[in-house]
């Protein structure tokens, strides 16, 4: 085949094409390039890859045709390249391209250039972004946001390998309102969900930003707390007790506010656990503690200790 067959294969690739010299200048320019970029082979042969024209940047802004070029690097160390980036498309927006880069050589080995083929990655983002979403909520409990009992099992597993890699302990802190069916008896379902929204909030804001905090069902919460000691764990359980006993939530229509206490109930994690084990020996701990009176905690440890053991 001649030189005028490839360039006709060339410009019926679906991707975009382009050939750079040794200097950057632009020498080819396919159909692709021009569907995919706006730009014709008029507005870029000719003139560098670096006079501004599709001004590459990554995906957090950073421009790429004057200091960390892909093309370049290859054009300098004559290395294969792929990448992810934005390129400028001649009506002003960006458009996300895959691009995959290779060296050209002379007959002695020489670079004298660089290919460069992209292809527009739109729907390969909308796709990621589709999943992330979907993944996000399969992992997300819709009234609160906290995460559901699926994302407190990836927690336990992630925290679990901590503990048998590295001995770092943690635990389970499995939190019920009290007397919570009233609420919906007296006031009703919407303004038992904001009940739950507001004091699924407050518990998050009692807890530090390594622990997790997940609705498990119902009135429920589950805290998963790493780098904890007896102490320690015995200090989060309390914090969230108090947490939510001094919290008021606004009943409207003239009702004053009502008032909430919880009955915590908690594990320490044993390397055989499984977060079955470890849910049903917190999940225990906390009848425990309904059955001590309410608004308290018992913790399944040797530092065994509670909140004021009273009715709410």
């Amino acid at each position: 085949m001649d030189q005028d067959d490839y360039k006709c294969i060339l410009d019926n690739l679906f991707d975009g094409v382009y050939f750079v010299n040794a200097k950057r200048v632009i020498t080819y320019w396919n159909h692709g390039a021009e569907r995919i970029s706006g730009f014709s082979a008029q507005d870029v042969v000719g003139k560098g890859c670096a006079d501004g024209i599709l001004r590459h940047i990554t995906g957090s802004g950073e421009e790429l045709c004057t200091r960390l070029c892909p093309l370049a690097k290859t054009l300098v160390d004559g290395e294969p390249r792929e990448d992810e980036v934005f390129l400028h498309h001649k009506n002003g927006h960006r458009v996300p391209v895959s691009v995959r880069i290779a060296p050209l050589r002379d007959k002695d080995g020489a670079i004298i250039g660089a290919v460069e083929v992209f292809s527009d990655a739109t729907p390969q983002q909308r796709l990621r972004e589709e999943v992330n979403e979907l993944r996000s909520l399969a992992m997300t409990d819709q009234l609160t946001g906290l995460g559901n009992r699926a994302a407190a099992g990836r927690q336990f597993k992630r925290r679990m390998s901590e503990c048998k890699r590295f001995g770092v302990p943690f635990g389970l802190l499995f939190a019920d309102i009290d007397h919570f069916k009233k609420v919906n008896d007296t006031y009703g379902h919407d303004t038992g969900d904001c009940v739950l929204a507001q004091i699924a909030k407050t518990l998050k804001s009692s807890l530090r930003g390594v622990d997790a905090l997940c609705r498990w069902g119902g009135e429920e919460f589950v805290a998963l707390v790493p780098k904890v000691d007896e102490k320690a764990f015995h200090s989060i359980a309390e914090r969230m007790r108090r947490f939510v006993e001094a919290t008021s939530i606004p009943s409207g229509c003239g009702h004053p506010p009502l008032r909430f206490t919880i009955s915590v109930g908690g594990a320490l994690a044993r390397p055989d656990d499984t977060l079955t084990s470890l849910a049903a020996r917190a999940d225990t701990m906390m009848y425990e503690a309904k059955r001590s009176g309410r608004n308290c905690i018992r913790l399944d440890c040797n530092c065994e200790a509670a909140g004021e053991d009273s009715a709410d």
